[in-house]
């Protein structure tokens, strides 16, 4: 089956987030990361038949949506879990605060590495707890965690550890050896860690596979939250369905007394949409990712040549961050803007100096867009 990705469909007037922030305006939005692509058509259907149907009360998990999520991680990651080790989230990022509330007391602290997801910066204060950043290193054109640095700033206040694995913006796939890294200075100082995997379905390197955080061990993953949904990887982030793994029962009963009457249940739709996807959006996903690499490809080598601009390799996502700071421009975001391109100030992301840039979309509306950005520069 052949999938149109060049597709171009109009999202405006549709209450679209990315789009409708430049209503009325010539300006090609590739800031907040969701896809200009439909939906693969396994999960059109089951929502349709899911509408049809007529009812739409409160809705536990589908039985065989466990089994399907279950099987999903062995096959492709290699990780065993188990069915009760899986507690349903209405987003991701409900999951993030949800961590950040269960872990630790008022005023504790936690870690994490710097530019990433902003929900990491703004979920540990909205639960009343500090944040410490720790900036990544940047060394040939490849971006890491400051293994060095992330210990020193650890402090006997620090309860929780932000791992962003596959990283946005960085676009990095971390390899095991850094994963261990990280696993024994969170061992050491007694950390839990949550990691915020998202992006798995997105590796656009196939010599770079995605390992979960928790899949290193069973002492690992005894002190790790992984947070997963289909969101990313099938363009679903309206839907409201994610899901945590977390093996430690004593993890779990936090986490649920952190969500009592404050987290509600996933919608029928959304647990639709995700058995649809892992169950029969394989084919979709394999056809994403070649469309994706082309679009990755055309943006690094464009960006590459344009003067001022900097760009690093993109393992995995369909998130571009791309350094301004030699261009000398003060407020990059609203000078792309006035250009006819909507980007993501990198001081979102804790980092001052870059831009994020969307580039999943019909590959028409991304050369538009870079024409756009070498033309202001």
């Amino acid at each position: 089956m052949t999938f149109d990705f060049d597709e171009p469909i109009d999202r405006r007037h549709t209450a679209a987030i990315k789009w409708d922030k430049y209503a009325g305006r010539d300006v090609i939005p590739m800031w907040v990361a969701d896809m200009d692509f439909r939906s693969a058509p396994a999960i059109l259907e089951a929502l349709d038949q899911r509408v049809r149907h007529g009812v739409f009360g409160y809705t536990d998990p589908p039985a065989e949506l466990n089994d399907v999520i279950v099987a999903h991680l062995e096959t492709e990651y290699g990780w065993r879990i188990e069915h009760d080790w899986l507690v349903w989230l209405p987003g991701l990022v409900t999951g993030i605060n949800l961590v950040s509330r269960a872990i630790g007391d008022d005023g504790d602290d936690v870690i994490t590495a710097v530019p990433v997801y902003h929900p990491f910066l703004t979920g540990p204060v909205n639960q009343r707890r500090t944040v410490t950043r720790v900036p990544m290193r940047l060394e040939r054109d490849r971006w890491a965690w400051d293994l060095e640095r992330l210990e020193a700033s650890i402090t006997p206040r620090t309860r929780l550890l932000l791992l962003c694995n596959p990283h946005n913006p960085v676009g990095r796939v971390f390899s095991r050896e850094e994963l261990l890294e990280i696993a024994r200075i969170a061992e050491k100082h007694n950390l839990i860690v949550c990691s915020d995997e998202i992006h798995c379905g997105l590796v656009l390197d196939a010599d770079k596979p995605h390992i979960p955080f928790a899949a290193l061990g069973d002492d690992v993953a005894a002190h790790t939250v992984t947070l997963m949904a289909a969101s990313k990887t099938f363009n679903l982030p309206g839907l409201g369905c994610a899901f945590a793994v977390v093996s430690d029962p004593a993890l779990r009963a936090r986490m649920a007394h952190a969500a009592a009457g404050i987290v509600p249940r996933v919608n029928a739709m959304g647990f639709a949409a995700t058995l649809a996807a892992y169950r029969d959006g394989a084919g979709w996903r394999r056809a994403l990712i070649d469309y994706l690499r082309v679009n990755r490809d055309l943006v690094v080598d464009a960006v590459g040549r344009m003067p001022g601009l900097s760009i690093t390799p993109i393992e995995a996502t369909y998130l571009a961050w791309i350094g301004v700071d030699s261009a000398a421009i003060p407020d990059p975001a609203a000078f792309f803007e006035k250009a006819g391109v909507g980007l993501y100030d990198g001081k979102v992301f804790g980092t001052e100096g870059y831009v994020r840039l969307n580039f999943g979309c019909p590959r028409s509306l991304l050369e538009q867009a870079l024409r756009r950005i070498a033309a202001a520069l």
